[in-house]
């Protein structure tokens, strides 16, 4: 062979390589080239409703992740993988931050736990703080109590696959008191049996673990209607398939059992081809809500406070991590959906800012209400939790 076609031949496959390795990465991988700034000095740039300010209510809370709320007030923080320099990952922390004087800001942040693999999800029950790691779920027991200390964890499930991609868990305790644990597809597209794509729940003691949904590629965040007591979900679409296919998907589950498509269908309706199979259309559930592709919906809650005004009450809020499989990026805000007799009437967007001239220098991924109706929304390029209020 020629030699410098050779070379040429070896440059495209490290090239290819090179691609597949930022793709396998996308959910921490940095390549809408991304600003380093200094968040606070940077606040000044999110746009809010007229009434509504935020501030930082944590800052340096390296890869702040999911969030969950403390019997006591204590804001549990999970974190998953952080991308340093291109190729090295911090270890997984999970950390508590504490407001003990009561200013809206956390005065103390401790860590509970280090070198976890990949501890995304984080929930409360029963005093016991509960961690996903990638294929097992850990028990803190009385963990307010000994946050100076934390006892060492209990194994209560550990039959999760090992898969890294989409193996991060965003986790939540239902209103039955099951905890819900959902199983990425660990690929971009492909078709995989049981027990991924899917969303299981097993009791709070690791045991009957059971499939709750089925056709689910990724979902990162999900919620009860405070009214209804039915499951919302968010989901990721899939990668590679141009900029605007397909469409993130907002998912109402009123029952157990039901299908959301994945890899066969997406949104409403939107077939994909790559994968041929014998189910009818009336086998999938289509989407309660279609946003645009690759905004990446992470982190969603009700809104269950009593400070800001009445028209936001158990309507939702959602996080947008932002796009990477785009030409031009979109994404990096908050965004509101309203409902209506169950149904989505509107969806619009309650913070911007965090993309400026097509480089971000924020990435929202969890939402949570706060015991006096403040939003706080953590963020996992700037390392911090900010903190929506409302009126003084």
């Amino acid at each position: 062979m020629n030699p410098t076609k050779f070379l040429k031949s070896i440059l495209l496959l490290l090239c290819a390589q090179l691609a597949s390795g930022l793709a396998h990465a996308q959910e921490s991988a940095a390549v809408d080239n991304p600003m380093a700034v200094v968040v606070k000095d940077y606040l000044k740039y999110l746009k809010l409703p007229q009434g509504f300010k935020i501030e930082l209510y944590a800052e340096n809370v390296e890869g702040a992740r999911s969030l969950a709320l403390g019997e006591d007030g204590t804001v549990f923080v999970g974190t998953s993988v952080h991308r340093k320099d291109g190729r090295q990952y911090t270890p997984g922390k999970v950390y508590a931050l504490v407001d003990k004087n009561g200013d809206h800001k956390a005065d103390a942040m401790l860590t509970l736990a280090d070198s976890l693999n990949m501890p995304n999800g984080v929930a409360v029950r029963g005093g016991a703080l509960y961690v996903a790691e990638i294929n097992r779920i850990l028990r803190f027991d009385d963990i307010e109590n000994n946050l100076t200390k934390p006892p060492k964890p209990v194994v209560i499930n550990d039959s999760y696959p090992s898969e890294t991609w989409h193996g991060w868990k965003f986790i939540r305790f239902g209103p039955e008191g099951k905890l819900y644990v959902p199983i990425g597809a660990p690929c971009n597209t492909c078709e995989k049996d049981e027990p991924y794509a899917a969303l299981t729940r097993l009791n709070a003691d690791g045991t009957q673990r059971e499939f709750f949904a089925k056709g689910i590629r990724n979902t990162v965040g999900f919620d009860w209607h405070p009214v209804t007591k039915e499951l919302w979900f968010n989901d990721n679409g899939r990668d590679e398939w141009g900029d605007d296919r397909p469409p993130e998907e907002l998912n109402h589950a009123p029952e157990a059992g039901l299908h959301f498509g994945f890899p066969y269908r997406y949104g409403k309706g939107l077939v994909d081809t790559t994968f041929n199979t014998t189910l009818p259309a009336s086998a999938f559930q289509p989407a309660a809500l279609e946003m645009p592709a690759h905004i990446a919906p992470l982190g969603m809650r009700f809104y269950t406070g009593s400070s800001f005004p009445a028209e936001y009450r158990n309507q939702i809020f959602l996080a947008e991590h932002g796009s990477w499989n785009r030409s031009k990026p979109q994404g990096y805000r908050v965004s509101l959906v309203r409902l209506q007799d169950n149904r989505v009437v509107s969806y619009e967007h309650f913070v911007t800012g965090w993309l400026m001239d097509e480089k971000y220098w924020g990435r929202p991924v969890d939402v949570m209400v706060m015991p006096d109706g403040a939003l706080l929304v953590s963020d996992d390029f700037g390392s911090c939790v900010y903190r929506i209020s409302y009126g003084k």
